[in-house]
């Protein structure tokens, strides 16, 4: 019998590059991470999201893929993922692997086919174009022009760097590939399907400039969801399988779309990762999303970051506590203890809050924002091309020790992380949070075990209660309730009969500033 488990799990997204390493390369590694799985036992996640670990060039940290059907020889063998696989199944941990399909690498078969043959079938596959300018001014997601022009003086588009040639998906072979391709990883034992970029795969075949207003030529056009259609019958062959989009759309309803019955499980919920630190945007975010999910019969998704954004911890100790790519504010003023605080409320809010919740690598232990790395170490291509970089947020793990490598890589190991940790990371290892009631660690550890223990928080309702100016208070069926104030104030608590857990000291019966608490309510 289905469970149906992506509707309110705790997922956990590994970046392998930065979990754990191995073999003392300074690069994360399945070996690595198979030897740390005991941590997201502890933690209690309820699955795992590998980012991409499939052969690649690495021009955008395995972005572009050149074999969705092999792991990278950085992170190991076919042979270790299977095992990783199992091992996760024994623990009660699942696994979702991410696919691309808006793009291939440079290096995938097809596209070397493509350049090598004026005629090769293969170039129907991808957007060549002849002439002696680029066909139109689309800018790449990542800056600059989103057209390379080839040897022979052809045009190629890609929407990310020139390394990720996007594929034409009116082509009846590249979508028999991408099938194949599911097919192979559910038969592998994968349990759910990430889906990259999953609004872009279409483009408008008269290629017109991208206009102020009206229809956009390649976000979000029609065709892409008969390509979900076909994924999500194929994935009702298999039990409990799960499809979940990477859907950036500001337009709820055409969100909401990629939810219908017969398409995708579930998708990410930026407009929550991107909501200010404030009560009133904050509720009508919460609103917003539980009825947009609630007209498709979709569960909700509460994502804080992933491998593209700021952290938490930074974002919400600036000024400025939204998030958007044009405007990352790498550089302004941070206070961290203000942003750990709020950070720790946010997790409370997000881990009860009906549907599904996701967890970024790091954010257990309060990771903030690496911003000083040197400019010379950098290797996001989003920030050669636009100033706007992500290597911040993806810096080695630290597990242990008071100083890096922090037990990244075994004791001894020659190879430095791949990106630099700062020191001031010490006090935020696995090692040494671990046992600490008022750790990051503890409190997500204690959270996480609560959320599967209360009788409230498995029940899809969420009924909010009066509370003061400047917080949010709201009741998750019988009994439980969940206290945010996001005021300059302590303000008082509801009656109660339990305080089960809260995100930072409360004051007598008073909750401070930035501060989160669950009860269970009298009667």
């Amino acid at each position: 019998m289905a469970t149906h488990w992506w509707r309110d799990a705790v997922i956990y997204q590994i970046y392998p590059r930065s979990f754990a390493d191995g073999d003392g390369d300074g690069i994360g590694d399945l070996a690595g991470l198979r030897r740390r799985l005991g941590h997201l036992a502890d933690l209690g996640v309820d699955a795992i999201w590998m980012s991409p670990w499939y052969p690649s060039p690495m021009a955008d940290a395995g972005y572009d893929v050149a074999d969705f059907r092999d792991i990278d020889p950085v992170f190991g063998t076919m042979a270790e993922a299977r095992a990783l696989i199992r091992e996760a199944h024994a623990a009660g941990i699942r696994l979702i692997v991410d696919i691309v399909p808006n793009h291939v690498s440079a290096d995938h078969p097809w596209f070397a086919a493509a350049l090598a043959a004026p005629d090769a079938p293969e170039r129907d596959y991808f957007w060549f174009r002849p002439g002696d300018q680029a066909p139109n001014g689309w800018r790449s997601e990542f800056g600059g022009p989103a057209w390379t022009r080839t040897p022979n003086g052809d045009w190629y588009l890609h929407l990310f760097t020139p390394e990720q040639p996007d594929l034409n998906w009116d082509h009846p072979d590249v979508r028999a590939e991408f099938e194949s391709i599911l097919r192979f990883w559910f038969d592998a034992g994968a349990d759910g399907i990430r889906i990259d970029s999953a609004a872009l795969l279409f483009k408008d075949p008269a290629l017109p400039e991208v206009p102020e207003n009206g229809p956009h030529p390649y976000h979000d056009l029609a065709g892409v969801h008969e390509i979900y259609r076909s994924w999500r019958r194929l994935a009702d062959g298999y039990p409990d399988r799960a499809l979940i989009g990477e859907v950036w759309l500001p337009d709820a309803e055409r969100f909401a779309r990629y939810l219908r019955p017969d398409e995708l499980h579930a998708a990410f919920n930026f407009d929550f990762l991107g909501c200010a630190w404030d009560p009133a945007l904050l509720r009508a975010c919460i609103d917003r999303t539980l009825q947009v999910h609630a007209a498709v019969g979709a569960p909700a998704t509460w994502v804080l970051s992933n491998h593209d954004v700021t952290r938490q911890v930074t974002r919400y100790g600036r000024s400025d506590t939204t998030f958007s790519f044009a405007t990352k504010r790498e550089g302004t003023p941070v206070d961290l203890e203000l942003g750990t605080r709020r950070a720790r409320a946010a997790a409370l809010l997000s881990l009860s809050l009906p549907g599904a919740a996701y967890v970024y690598q790091g954010e257990e232990l309060g990771l903030w924002e690496h911003e000083s790395i040197p400019p010379a170490l950098r290797q996001d291509p989003m920030w050669a091309r636009s100033g706007h970089g992500r290597d911040g947020c993806r810096v080695p793990l630290p597990w242990s020790g008071d100083e890096p490598p922090f037990g990244f890589s075994p004791t001894g190991a020659a190879g430095s992380p791949w990106l630099p940790q700062p020191p001031e990371w010490k006090d935020l290892t696995v090692a040494a949070q671990s046992g600490d009631p008022s750790s990051m660690l503890e409190l997500y550890r204690t959270a996480i075990r609560l959320r599967r223990a209360e009788p409230g928080l498995h029940t899809p309702e969420l009924t909010w209660l009066p509370t003061a100016p400047g917080a949010l208070a709201y009741t998750r069926g019988p009994g439980f309730a969940c206290v945010v104030n996001l005021s300059a104030a302590p303000i008082a608590l509801p009656d109660h009969e339990t305080r089960l857990l809260a995100s930072s000291p409360l004051d007598g019966e008073l909750l401070p500033p930035d501060t989160a608490v669950w009860l269970r309510l009298r009667n």
